[in-house]
């Protein structure tokens, strides 16, 4: 299928989807919501993927909210909102509770919802020149697309007050100190490292990788015993998986394990 906010595609095994207004700083409008949230559907139900990277076309990864749109909307813009955010969050939602890691190459400025997609990666790879701002209350608006849930999880209460209150803009970094992104590299090698490393991801144990996400998503939620109880029931039900017996054999066997995502 052809899409006109987005670009998509399946090589082995990896999903690649870049956000493409890059005349309007890959700007969220309601279309590239619509289109992005079919293409995590995809990605969630395709039993080809096995990692998917995000990124944005252009020299910047995403400006977030399409302020232009919403300016056109007038007294419509609740709706509006209410609208995108539902294609907005349905995406974030199936992307990190997908088994497949989300690997993020975070290009130029990551702003608004553009920081809050990059939040919501598994891992998050930044180019030297890249930039995150939370923007929201500039506008008089409040966060969205998960930032209020992940960003406390990723680099604690405190810090994630400050971006949202005081829109302090972080460098690539600081972004990196603060614990926002993984690895910071050279603008012109950052496609060719998160390639490398989505591919890395896609060649693992898939499942193994899901139960990773989901027990991760839980921890801050429950008590001791609870997630103990949680991982007892995970790693029993991993060592029904092919990649379980593989893995235990390679490692026996001190062989390199073949991981088929099964």
């Amino acid at each position: 299928m052809t899409y006109t906010t987005i670009t998509f595609s399946i090589e082995n095994q990896v999903a690649e989807i870049q956000l493409n207004r890059p005349d309007a700083a890959n700007a969220m409008n309601l279309e590239l919501m619509k289109e992005f949230a079919e293409v995590a559907l995809k990605c969630d139900e395709s039993e080809e993927v096995r990692a998917v990277l995000i990124s944005g076309a252009g020299k910047m990864f995403s400006a977030g909210g399409d302020l232009q749109s919403f300016a056109s909307e007038g007294d419509n813009l609740a709706p509006l909102l209410k609208d995108m955010t539902m294609y907005l969050h349905a995406a974030i939602s199936r992307l990190s509770r997908m088994d497949a890691p989300l690997v993020v190459a975070a290009n130029g400025m990551c702003a608004g919802a553009g920081l809050s997609l990059a939040a919501a990666g598994d891992m998050v790879i930044a180019g030297e020149s890249a930039g995150f701002v939370m923007a929201y209350t500039a506008a008089g608006l409040s966060p969205d697309g998960s930032s209020t849930y992940f960003l406390p999880r990723r680099i604690g209460d405190r810090r994630t007050r400050e971006l949202m209150l005081t829109n302090r803009r972080l460098s690539a970094a600081e972004a990196l100190e603060w614990g926002l992104v993984n690895k910071v590299v050279p603008d012109t090698d950052l496609m060719e490292e998160a390639r490398k490393l989505a591919s890395q991801l896609a060649s693992g144990p898939t499942k193994a990788y899901g139960q990773v996400k989901a027990l991760l998503t839980a921890s801050l939620e429950n008590g001791l015993e609870t997630q103990m109880e949680l991982e007892a029931r995970g790693i029993a039900a991993m060592s029904h998986t092919d990649d379980a017996k593989e893995g235990i054999d390679a490692f026996l066997n001190k062989r390199k394990p073949a991981f088929k995502g099964k």
